[in-house]
């Protein structure tokens, strides 16, 4: 019999879930996200009642660990003005910045006409110096626009540019990885 075996695959208005029966785990229940899913591993002797009263209780603590985590739009503006400051001079004065569910393939994006920025909500609960270099890149791009040589050396001053660009990097090619699952890599 597998270690591993997918129990459950429910999707639900607010957010994707993926169940993993395990006949190692035994009386201990874990959930974390991975992407846009959370995935909850429980003991493989569980009652289907008792594992969907368990995935209702983790979901709800890995969603208010988010939510707890996650800087407001309010927050977010706060900290790319200190970040522009701290790094850029202040010289890139944004608007607004807000969280955004529409960029699949994309960390952030900015219009430097108006100065807003956007930023993916997949790096809800990335370590935060990952989600400062993606707001400096974006305020960056108020600055200079494309990706040349002026570009980068706005951001040269970010002494964790290299680590979380590498984080990023990793993020994106576990991704990708064919026949990578979360039950297997558990």
């Amino acid at each position: 019999m597998p270690d591993h075996q997918l129990a459950l695959d429910v999707t639900s208005p607010d957010v994707a879930v993926e169940v993993v029966r395990s006949a190692r785990r035994r009386r201990t229940i874990s959930a974390h996200r991975v992407g846009e899913r959370i995935v909850v591993h429980v003991p493989a002797r569980m009652s289907r009642a008792e594992e969907a009263e368990w995935v209702d209780r983790m979901v709800r603590r890995v969603l208010a660990g988010e939510k707890r985590s996650r800087r407001s739009d309010v927050e977010l503006l706060e900290r790319a003005r200190l970040l522009s400051t701290r790094h850029l001079g202040g010289r890139a004065v944004p608007s607004s910045v807000r969280w955004v569910d529409n960029q699949e393939t994309l960390w952030g994006s900015c219009t430097p006409a108006d100065g807003s920025i956007r930023l993916s909500r997949r790096l809800v609960g990335m370590p935060d110096y990952v989600i400062d270099y993606v707001l400096l890149h974006e305020l960056a791009h108020l600055l200079v626009p494309g990706h040349g040589r002026d570009f980068w050396a706005e951001l040269s001053g970010y002494p964790r540019l290299e680590r979380a660009r590498g984080y990023l990097d990793g993020v994106a090619a576990a991704a990708a990885l064919p026949g990578l699952t979360s039950s297997s890599a558990a």
